[in-house]
């Protein structure tokens, strides 16, 4: 503001001035009523500045207001889409570019930028023509066009048949809108990766054997990816690479490009020549560069591994996640690796943003793990007194059997710090009490080795349990081949009445709670590792357990409740085994209360009144299924609908996205846009087609 109270008191003569203080003075106020007259007209004056600057700044996309933005891009002919992704809700990055689209119009550059900007994923424009082999015309010799590929060229040949694909192919006829022709002069292919990769800071790596490590906190296989450079540059100015874009890393690749993929610096007394890498592994508090790495392929060879490094060289195998340690490091070492890992989305914890799901947002307790005098989780629960936040700073993993006793009206939560993933490996039941009117909340945490449990002993008074963000392992943890421990096993027991449980953006395994209790599950995956195993009941595994609500989630197993809430945009997958005694896969005692709508479940399950839902006839449950990518924890793709599902369930949602815990990517709205989008930018005569890499 250029003018405010005390410029305007002084444009008055002095007089006034004087006698207003007198008034003050003699009246015992701080200002007169002259200098109040002042302040409020310099404050409606600001406003009107304000207004004036804002006017001004609103004939620029980069800095109009949001609600102006749909309407600067109609001046330029600029077609709105659908609003809901969250990458895109708002269009002044588009807009922005529409200029400078439209100038470089039908250039694969310019279509891979739209498909960056309309569906916020990463990926690549291909122009398959280049990759068409045709007899060459002595006039015109295409030198790097080859038939036959070079056979002693790995890379390449790993490529095949991806975006990334150097060897040529012959004229494919079939429709590339289909997503089925490729290789025609006048095909163009957009790669998608509906992947990204999540990022894993100094997270210990776990020993197995004598200088034997594994990546994985679980101990299972886990393919490491690559994170996207330049993901963020705004406007791009050439197609991607493979280093553009998050994708597992083949041994071949890590080899020839360490370089871009691991390390900050080349030597021990490099400069920093890799700010953002895909892995760094740090042994004993030391970095180790990258001329003391090799990638080698650490497959089992009977009881130890192959390829084991030699003095000053430490193995990596980005393929099965592990590492070798050199024979002269004293072992065992603290081994702390920053790695990426492949998923979908938000959830389940990591180093993504979760600021705004913590509960207690300005607790006057706060107690920090770990530290000298709080080495535990349990250590600063106990220092708490019932009442408070203990949050863990670091992505390390701490072995422990906790119990948490909240006071009455009072509130614990016990979550990591923003952008950390800690792993908690439990020795023992998570045993959680508490008052009248007290709440647990629990946020950011990857769980397992064993359940949480809310005991009814005659003095617990449980209010509200919170598991935000968290993995509770389905089936406890995981075996070296990925799969799970205990298949089936209870991840949460409430044996409490009148607790309600509410599980947002969490993973969990099977759950099991008394019929008078409550469960609220929003964006989340209950997987009983199999559709015919119990995932929701009572205690015993078979008698109705609580009222269950569910929006836009995933349950994998059987499903017996007392009744349903209200079920909506959610996937239940569940089947009966031969043999069995449940009336039907998913079971409600209740059915004159609640609702279930826009969700998949079979068709022969016994709930309320279904509206909308899928299958909604016997011939099409023959027909319509879910098509999951992968449904084993631990997977990239876990949880994942694939494309070809069916569109009543791919587009089956109340506001026309996918089903199931999935439902907030709005993945068939960024799909449809980019279609939308296309026929603008296309080349007259051009055709494209959409390929998701993942």
């Amino acid at each position: 503001m250029s003018i405010d109270a005390q410029k305007l008191l002084e444009m008055l003569p002095a007089i006034h001035r004087i006698r207003d203080a007198e008034i003050a003075e003699k009246n015992g106020l701080e200002n007169g009523p002259l200098e109040d007259l002042m302040t409020i007209i310099a404050e409606q004056m600001a406003l009107m500045e304000e207004n004036i600057e804002q006017s001004y700044d609103d004939l620029f996309i980069e800095t109009c207001a949001d609600w102006l933005a749909p309407y600067i891009g109609d001046v330029i002919g600029y077609q709105s889409l659908h609003g809901k992704v969250p990458d895109v809700a708002s269009p002044r990055k588009e807009v922005a570019h529409t200029i400078a689209l439209r100038r470089r119009k039908g250039t694969a550059v310019i279509l891979e930028q739209l498909a960056r900007d309309v569906t916020g994923w990463n990926a690549r424009a291909v122009e398959f023509f280049k990759d068409l082999g045709w007899t060459q015309y002595m006039n015109h010799n295409r030198d790097d066009v080859h038939y036959s590929p070079n056979l002693r060229n790995g890379e390449p040949l790993a490529r095949i048949g991806t975006a990334f694909n150097t060897v040529q192919h012959t004229v494919d006829v079939r429709r590339v809108e289909s997503s089925r022709g490729r290789f025609n002069i006048p095909n163009m292919g957009i790669f998608l990766w509906r992947l990204d990769a999540y990022s894993h800071t100094k997270s210990p790596a776990l020993r197995l054997a004598e200088r034997r490590y594994l990546i994985s906190p679980l101990g299972h296989t886990l393919p490491l990816y690559s994170r996207p450079r330049n993901a963020d540059t705004g406007f791009i100015t050439e197609l991607s690479g493979p280093e553009n874009v998050p994708e597992p890393l083949a041994r071949r690749q890590l080899h020839n490009h360490l370089d871009r993929y691991y390390g900050l610096r080349a030597t021990d007394a490099g400069d920093i020549d890799n700010k953002e890498p895909s892995i760094l592994l740090q042994v004993n508090g030391e970095e180790i560069s990258r001329d003391q790495v090799r990638v080698c392929n650490l497959s089992d060879n009977g009881l130890a591994w192959a390829h084991e490094p030699q003095a000053h060289t430490y193995a990596i195998d980005p393929v099965l996640g592990r590492i070798a340690l050199p024979p002269e490091v004293a072992d065992p070492a603290d081994v702390l690796v920053s790695y990426h890992q492949g998923f979908s989305a938000d959830m389940g914890g990591g180093e993504y943003e979760r600021q705004n799901s913590f509960s207690l947002q300005d607790s006057a307790t706060v107690i920090s793990v770990p530290t000298p005098l709080h080495p535990t989780i349990q250590a600063a629960l106990n220092s708490l007194g019932g009442v408070g936040v203990v949050e863990i700073t670091d992505n390390g993993r701490y072995e422990e059997t906790l119990t948490v006793n909240v006071a009455d009206n009072a509130s614990i939560e016990l979550r990591a710090a923003n952008e950390r993933n800690p792993h908690l490996v439990l020795t023992g039941p998570f045993t959680v009490s508490g008052g009248e009117g007290s709440r647990l909340s629990i946020n950011g945490c990857l769980v397992s080795g064993d359940l949480l449990t809310v005991p009814e002993n005659g003095t617990n008074n449980l209010s509200l349990l919170e598991i935000v963000h968290c993995t509770w392992v389905p089936g406890r943890t995981l075996d070296a081949h990925g799969n799970p421990v205990i298949p089936a096993a209870v991840s949460i027991s409430v044996a409490l009445a009148s607790v309600k449980v509410s599980i947002e953006h969490a993973i969990t395994g099977a759950i099991r709670m008394v019929p008078e209790s409550n469960l609220v599950l929003l964006d989340s995956i209950v997987d009983a590792t199999d559709a015919t195993a119990v995932a929701f009941s009572d205690l015993d595994d078979n008698s109705p357990g609580a009222t269950l609500n569910a929006t836009a989630s995933t349950v994998i197993g059987k499903i017996h409740a007392r009744e349903f809430g209200t079920v909506s945009n959610s996937i239940l997958l569940a089947r009966l085994a031969p043999a069995d005694t449940w009336n039907a896969p998913v079971w409600t005692e209740r059915k004159q209360t609640g609702c279930v709508r826009f969700s998949f479940l079979p068709f022969d399950s016994i709930v309320p009144r279904r509206y909308r839902c899928q299958p909604d006839s016997a011939d099409s449950a023959q027909r319509l299924a879910p098509r999951f990518t992968s449904l084993n924890y631990g997977q990239a793709a876990y949880g994942q609908l694939s494309p070809s599902t069916a569109e009543e369930i791919w587009r089956g949602a109340d506001d026309e996205s996918e089903m199931g815990a999935f439902h907030h990517l709005y993945a068939p709205q960024r799909d449809r846009n980019l279609r939308i989008r296309l026929r603008e930018y296309l080349r007259v005569g051009l055709e494209a087609g959409l390929f998701y890499e993942s």
